[in-house]
């Protein structure tokens, strides 16, 4: 499953006592509980070098190196005049997923071995943001400084506890990760979807950050084309908003935590005439995918 426009059990520890913390080090402040937007107070100009500082730890389970960790943050230019934000998920009203292992050095640096539940803040400068994506505004040579609230953790084995089933002639094996396989008939017209088991948890809402493993594959061809159970870690997308295909919109929102879900995607449901070259899906294939919901936030 990739976004339309670009063509685990949870571990979850608030700690709404915390209050931020001085950044003794670094000469600045942060104020505000962790999980909501912080305050920094600067009192100095940008440090030298990479710098960390845990401002609050939690006592949750320490990151694994493949984990995909969901987080609140903040980032703000350090330029020693007006420091601005460039960057907040609060402004976006949902978590962001980092997956460890795929961050700028820097900001990965400062993670890895944190525990959730914990607060840190980063200033990392330009050498350390090798080959990341600049927020708008950003320059080059800009440092940027980072606070993180660390909400969650889900490892690359993530999976749900989910039987057999099977819809349209398509059939799900129990386990995990589940077998997927597609008949050699023509596919049905219509977009079709059924629960084949049904989690515990709270139902997913549009605009959440959804975290799901799932293999997706093609009918035609009866080829998988994309599978996170193989690929190394569970992936998050935000659904509800028209960012991922409308097939998953229609299967997941609703659904509760906890569930696999298998869903039969026409084109008209999945990615139009335009296909997605990137996974050499045409603008007439029918898809097929088994997804485990993993989180939402």
């Amino acid at each position: 499953m990739r976004r339309r426009t670009a063509a685990l059990l949870p571990v979850l520890v608030l700690l709404a006592g915390c209050s931020g913390g001085v950044a003794r080090d670094l000469g600045m402040t942060v104020d505000g509980p962790f999980g909501a937007r912080p305050t920094i107070t600067f009192t100095g100009g940008p440090a030298a070098g990479l710098r960390v500082e845990e401002l609050a730890t939690g006592d949750g389970a320490r990151l694994g190196a493949d984990d995909t960790v969901i987080v609140q943050y903040t980032a703000h230019v350090w330029d020693g005049r007006d420091n601005r934000v460039v960057d907040s998920t609060f402004d976006r009203g949902t978590p962001a997923a980092f997956p460890l292992g795929e961050l700028p050095p820097g900001l990965d640096e400062a993670l890895r071995g944190r525990r959730v539940g914990s607060r840190v803040l980063a200033a990392v400068p330009p050498e350390r943001r090798r080959g990341a994506r600049l927020p708008p505004g950003v320059g080059p040579g800009d440092e940027l400084v980072y606070v993180v609230d660390i909400l969650a953790a889900h490892p690359k084995g993530a999976s749900v506890e989910a039987g057999g089933g099977s819809l349209a002639g398509v059939a799900v094996t129990a386990g995990s990760p589940p077998g997927l396989r597609v008949p050699a008939t023509a596919p049905p017209a219509a977009f079709e979807a059924k629960v084949l088991a049904r989690g515990k948890g709270r139902p997913t809402r549009a605009g959440q950050l959804v975290v799901a493993q799932y293999e997706g594959a093609i009918w035609g061809r009866r080829r998988v084309f994309e599978a996170t159970w193989t690929s190394g870690r569970p992936k998050a997308f935000r659904i509800g908003d028209g960012g991922v295909p409308k097939g998953w919109e229609a299967a997941l929102v609703g659904v509760p935590v906890g569930s696999r879900v298998l869903m039969v995607v026409p084109p008209s449901y999945g990615y139009g005439p335009a296909g997605d070259p990137a996974h050499a899906i045409t603008g007439t294939d029918t898809l097929v995918y088994v997804v485990d919901v993993i989180a939402a936030y």
